[in-house]
């Protein structure tokens, strides 16, 4: 008897939260790979059931051409947990864990704050997102995996192991956002010093907006609440560049500010 779809998304969501939990690579995908939207967050679910953590926020990162119109999404969504959200206030250079052996990155991003109270109603333009908005951060996610091949195997694998998030740091406060043009902020993300890459969110489809929307989208399909206070990490801005254990980053946003992290090993202590 062949095991049920919801047999085989347990499956690989437990070897997911075992691996992230142990700290130790995969260097196969544990089980059988999703190939639509349903099978990628249907193991997803079952994996933040299986890990426990309360979800105090969420990833958006962007599926490319053709494989956005294969799947019927330009972008995707993964949990970002308590524990792993760390403010530069405290720590201005904070260690953040990948997973040795598996994937590691870092991204500059806009992190923007869904205020307590929201209605359920999603949005339809920019002005309308910033109205259920109660702050705009400047910010870096670190995107990693115990899965070694979790982008090269395409955005449904992505999905179903958090979307590749381990952390989010949260810099300063964009002065002025409500009055501000976010995809006119020149930013650039440096690796020991050298220049990963530059860019502004212009380049990300509707911008910073329009990933709150396409979350709130996401999760009112999936059923999934919106806790007060609900972090969004709306997307990479200038890439996402692979990182080693042992680096530093920067995020700089041009007269706004910047954000760093050093890359640190994970260990099992981190992820339980």
């Amino acid at each position: 008897m062949e095991p049920s779809l919801t047999d085989q998304a347990h499956t690989v969501a437990n070897a997911f939260v075992s691996a992230r939990r142990a700290a130790q690579p995969l260097t196969a995908y544990p089980g059988t790979r999703p190939i639509d939207l349903d099978g990628a967050y249907r193991i997803q679910a079952a994996a933040i059931d299986l890990d426990g953590r309360p979800v105090i926020g969420w990833k958006v990162g962007r599926i490319n051409p053709p494989l956005d119109s294969q799947l019927g999404s330009n972008r995707l969504a993964g949990p970002v947990f308590a524990g792993t959200v760390i403010e530069a206030a405290e720590d201005p250079n904070p260690a953040m864990a990948v997973f040795g052996g598996g994937f590691a990155a870092a991204e500059a991003e806009m992190m923007l704050r869904i205020a307590p109270g929201w209605d359920g109603h999603v949005p339809t333009d920019d002005a309308g997102t910033k109205a259920i908005l109660d702050t705009v951060r400047l910010g870096i996610e670190i995107a990693s995996s115990p899965y070694v091949g979790i982008n090269e195997d395409g955005p449904a694998v992505t999905i179903s192991d958090f979307g590749n998030n381990a952390g989010l740091v949260l810099g300063p406060e964009v002065a002025g956002w409500r009055d501000l043009d976010l995809c006119a902020i020149q930013v650039r993300t440096e690796i020991d010093g050298a220049v990963a890459g530059a860019a502004t969110a212009a380049t990300m489809l509707d911008g910073p907006y329009g990933a709150v929307r396409f979350l709130l989208g996401n999760l009112k399909q999936r059923r999934i609440a919106v806790p007060d206070g609900l972090w969004v990490s709306t997307g990479a801005i200038t890439g996402v560049h692979a990182v080693h254990i042992g680096q530093q980053i920067h995020a700089h946003f041009e007269g706004h500010g910047s954000v760093a992290c050093r890359i640190s090993a994970a260990s099992s202590c981190q992820q339980s």
